[in-house]
């Protein structure tokens, strides 16, 4: 495998940079794939920090939802699970070559206004969201009620294992505010 980061990060808005979003985006998805027993040098992803006009053209292209959200996904191919929670289908290794695992794009505007209304850092926030799409990469979603169970209890073990709250908790500072509906 190789020494080059997991995540490759594009940032289109520099307010991004403030914040780190590299370092945060590389240790989220790392942090994703270990808890999955996935070696994170065997694997890829592009990440793009854009702002929310961006974000919403990406939004209405591919969902046609002309409106911003806070994070988008693409994976590289369909991974995920038939029955309604049941884990996906996780890609194995391709040795020499790291797995291309797709792409994730996330809005500074959106994703710093939940922060805020939340009563969470930034920090926090973003690394939920990349925790978050790093999963949809994988295969998890949350349109079937067991499915979200299981990707909500996977971000929430991931995020505790960061030394983040779990967002998901009753009573948790935002909790409802954080449940993410995007795909």
């Amino acid at each position: 495998m190789t020494d080059d980061p997991l995540v490759e990060t594009l940032t289109e808005d520099h307010r991004w940079e403030g914040l780190d979003l590299e370092t945060l985006a590389e240790s989220a998805a790392r942090a994703t794939l270990e808890r999955l027993g996935l070696d994170p040098a065997a694997y890829e992803i592009s990440l793009l920090a854009c702002n929310d006009t961006r974000i919403a053209e990406l939004n209405e292209d591919f969902r046609g939802k002309p409106q911003p959200t806070n994070v988008l996904s693409w994976p590289s191919e369909e991974r995920g699970a038939e029955k309604a929670g049941e884990m996906p289908h996780l890609p194995a290794p391709e040795p020499p070559m790291p797995v291309g695992l797709g792409d994730i794009a996330i809005a500074w505007e959106t994703c710093a206004r939940e922060a805020k209304e939340a009563g969470k850092s930034l920090e926090h926030h973003a690394t939920h969201l990349l925790v978050h799409g790093t999963l949809h990469l994988l295969g998890f979603d949350h349109e079937r009620d067991a499915d979200a169970l299981l990707m909500e209890g996977l971000e929430t073990e991931i995020l505790l294992g960061l030394g983040l709250a779990d967002p998901y908790a009753p009573g948790a500072e935002g909790a409802a505010m954080t449940r993410i509906t995007d795909v």
